[in-house]
């Protein structure tokens, strides 16, 4: 029988410490399982409408919440509007406008006995000391979880401090598709925080330009070495090679571990080098990939945003001011693309262009 996983957490901010029971997910379950798991105790029922009908689902209930009313499923779930804010006087208006709007998820009385009534526990050993990075930075670009060879690359976390001559410890980048590096440059090193000069291995082929990276640690004299990965993934920048000439080569894009690309710039227009990005944002709901051209800074400049719903060319014009007027981009596997970008990036997936208007 399936049990519910738990492990005592130190609670540091009692005194003396106390710890507190932390539930521990034994696996991350998604539409695609849920689906699955009901076409299996239906059969002859349609897997692609299960999925759909989840979708659907929760599309109506993000719906209903927007025009104003709350949503109960008997027996499960509620799912209603609130606010945060505080006012000087019943006249004021809305504190903070929109975004003091929150969207609350309860569970009904009824759903929650259920749970309990049929749970079984399982305690689990107290966690490991081991290195925790929890954010990577390029501090030159400002922008999280990107790798360029030459700029400073900030980690955040804990237990990440490492002696540099120890050649059993330290930090690795690693190719996803091939390549591994130990890295040699390291400005400063604390338990909170590396600051280091990234080498970044080469790949198998040039759309390969993701990475991951991880921490190696001895906490005492004669302790284990134990090594922390950094749960998301880096990505390197790519360079669109004769930008504008009238065949330009193909570069390969928005890819992970493939051994062949996934998306392809095929041409463009553009009036000078620029650097910039483009993005594939997945909507969970209908299934379809937007893309865009973005400049170099978060909530920054962005093109018109083309939804796609399958493989094919399409054309993205580039954002006020930009030198890149227009992109052109083939997608070559939608599906994969989709699984990547849900799977590997919580749904946006990102790279860096370099893009060369001329030799």
């Amino acid at each position: 029988m399936d049990r519910i996983q738990w492990r005592p957490e130190m609670n540091g901010l009692t005194t003396p410490i106390s710890y507190r029971p932390r539930f521990v997910p034994s696996k991350v379950v998604g539409i695609d399982e849920l689906a699955a798991e009901i076409a299996a105790a239906h059969p002859g029922s349609d897997l692609e409408s299960i999925k759909t009908t989840i979708s659907d689902l929760f599309g109506n209930i993000q719906a209903h919440l927007i025009g104003g009313r709350q949503v109960t499923i008997k027996d499960a779930l509620t799912f209603t509007n609130s606010f945060t804010g505080k006012m000087d006087s019943p006249n004021d208006p809305l504190p903070g406008g929109a975004e003091s709007l929150q969207v609350k998820v309860y569970a009904t009385a009824p759903f929650v006995r259920k749970v309990r009534q049929e749970a079984r526990f399982e305690k689990l050993p107290v966690e490991t000391k081991l290195p925790v990075i929890s954010f990577a930075e390029d501090t030159h670009l400002k922008l999280p979880d990107v790798l360029v060879a030459g700029n400073i690359l900030k980690l955040s976390g804990s237990n990440l401090a490492f002696a540099e001559d120890d050649p059993e410890c330290g930090c690795v980048i690693e190719g996803t598709r091939s390549g591994s590096t130990a890295q040699q440059i390291f400005g400063a090193i604390s338990n909170t925080s590396v600051m280091l000069t990234p080498t970044i291995p080469a790949q198998a082929h040039p759309w390969n330009n993701e990475y991951a990276l991880s921490i190696s640690a001895q906490y005492t004299e004669h302790g284990t070495v134990r090594t922390g990965v950094y749960n998301r993934k880096l990505r390197s920048p790519l360079t669109v090679p004769l930008f504008g000439h009238p065949h330009p080569p193909e570069t390969g894009i928005l890819t992970g571990s493939a051994d062949s690309a996934l998306v392809s710039v095929t041409g463009g227009t553009a009036t000078a080098n620029e650097r910039l990005r483009i993005q594939a944002v997945l909507d969970v709901h209908a299934g379809h990939l937007l893309f865009s051209l973005i400049d170099m800074t978060e909530d920054g400049k962005a093109g018109p945003a083309v939804t796609v719903t399958a493989n094919g060319t399409l054309t993205l014009q580039g954002f006020p001011n930009s030198a890149v007027t227009e992109l052109t981009v083939v997608v070559k596997s939608f599906d994969a693309l989709v699984s990547l970008a849900r799977n590997g990036y919580a749904g946006r997936l990102v790279d860096i262009l370099d893009v060369r208007s001329e030799d």
